[in-house]
């Protein structure tokens, strides 16, 4: 009686998770350009189809120990050593996932790098109070054009305009109190950042406030019934809601407050639509994006970062 021994050939069967786990990192990449929305599917991409392939491929390793430690055929010549051999499929797919690897670790390294690394070191994105003077400066409903400096420090390179409105008191509901209301619009267009200028003429003589040791503030009342970019033709209307022309959203506001009677600038956030007028107006308020960011609405998921979430 002899011993059959099975000397067929064991193929590796293919498999779809290689193609999977490459689309999850396609869209990885893609999503650290352009949406946070396609970098979390692909990053789920990535986890799901890498676990499957891994498991796949530990599966197949164990199928193949199991082979090897069936009881082998005679070596038909004495002297005869078996070696060690891999696949080209085994090859295939360390070959991928190491530069998978390499790919993944040279794109996230240095986008983790900017978006943690000023957390520990302070050198995040800087904001200026700016003190624009006493609120008398600012007549009861009408807008006046206000340039002041941002940043002391820079000099003029950081000189900025502001279209300001004084709303008059209004009681907070709050604290029951009257406190004073303004609306405060950037003068930068959200299509591309050109100046926007007041549809209207001057209302008035021009004052200006010299705060200790900083530069002037100027203050220019003005009938502006409208907004508008010469640049590219967008329009705005009286509360800076986009009318026409290429801009995206509404114009951008600056936060404020009222520091011993004086009107001082806070932080600008970005506006998707201004229902209302004045001090009764509601305000879709979201963390401030780049011209030509959408802030609201499915163009948000498709255009680049950073993606602003809402401010109620």
């Amino acid at each position: 009686m002899t011993d059959e021994h099975d000397d067929t050939q064991h193929h590796v069967s293919s498999s779809l998770w290689p193609i999977g786990f490459a689309i999850g990192i396609v869209c990885l990449l893609v999503g650290l350009v352009l949406s946070v929305a396609v970098l979390v599917v692909g990053a789920a991409l990535t986890v799901l189809f890498g676990w499957l392939w891994m498991r796949d491929v530990i599966g197949r390793g164990h199928a193949d120990e199991e082979r090897a430690a069936a009881p082998a055929a005679p070596d038909t010549e004495e002297g005869d050593e078996h070696l060690e051999t891999y696949d080209r499929s085994a090859f295939l797919t360390a070959s991928t996932l190491g530069l998978g690897a390499v790919i993944g670790a040279a794109v996230t390294v240095p986008s983790l790098g900017f978006m943690v690394l000023p957390s520990f070191t302070g050198d995040g994105i800087k904001t200026y109070d700016v003190d624009l003077g006493p609120i008398s400066n600012f007549p009861e409903g009408k807008y006046v054009i206000t340039t002041y400096t941002e940043n002391p420090e820079a000099g003029d390179v950081s000189r900025r305009t502001a279209f300001v409105r004084n709303n008059g008191f209004v009681k907070n509901e709050t604290t029951g109190r009257d406190e004073p209301s303004f609306s405060i619009l950037f003068s930068r267009c959200v299509h591309l950042g050109c100046p926007v200028q007041p549809n209207g003429p001057f209302d008035g003589d021009a004052v200006s406030y010299k705060p200790t040791d900083l530069p002037e503030v100027t203050m220019q009342p003005v009938l502006a019934a409208s907004f508008g970019c010469p640049c590219h033709g967008g329009l705005y209307d009286g509360e800076g809601n986009r009318q026409a022309g290429p801009p995206v959203r509404s114009l951008d506001r600056f936060e404020f407050s009222i520091v011993d009677g004086n009107l001082v600038l806070g932080r600008l956030f970005s506006v998707a639509n201004v229902d209302g007028f004045a001090a009764k107006a509601t305000i879709e308020k979201y963390y401030r994006a780049f011209p030509g960011v959408h802030v609201d609405g499915l163009e948000r998921i498709l255009y680049p970062l950073p993606t602003p979430g809402s401010r109620g």
